[in-house]
């Protein structure tokens, strides 16, 4: 069987995107290529590394990437894990399939959390349930995306 190219596309390529492109390399790299970008690029969200790091899966060597460093990939399928990229999603040629599956945002999250005088462990809640949601989709893929 031939794998498949997926790209996980947010705003940054910093926390969703990132924990998703590891969710698919540790569960299914025998069936999928994965790969994930942002519309712009914020770096790699330490939290979401730290939470990644407790659910077994190793983030810290991945990047923040642009999605133009992706043009010459043959994509099959763009998953936006946002908003903001899926309403900013650029075209892709080839007949790319673009799906989105919308995901909180765990830095906002966490923000509201310590504003209102929450702990660091409460604030990591809000990556834990995002990172957990995540994971639950990738163990749903590829089928979840044939039509």
């Amino acid at each position: 069987m031939d794998k498949i190219n997926i790209l996980f596309l947010c705003t940054g390529n910093s926390c969703r995107s990132q924990m998703a492109e590891g969710w698919t390399r540790h569960l299914k790299n025998e069936q999928i290529n994965v790969y994930s970008a942002g519309i712009e690029t914020h770096g790699l969200n330490p939290d979401a590394v730290k939470v990644m790091s407790e659910a077994g899966v190793d983030i810290s060597g991945q990047q923040s990437k642009h999605i133009n460093e992706f043009k010459d990939i043959p994509i099959d399928v763009v998953v936006t894990v946002c908003s903001h990229a899926h309403e900013t999603c650029p075209f892709f040629p080839g007949g790319c399939k673009v799906v989105h599956i919308g995901f909180d945002d765990p830095p906002r999250m966490a923000k509201a959390v310590a504003e209102k005088g929450g702990s660091e462990d409460e604030q990591l809640e809000c990556y834990r349930r995002v990172r957990d949601e995540i994971r639950g989709f990738v163990e749903t893929i590829p089928e979840a995306l044939v039509d």
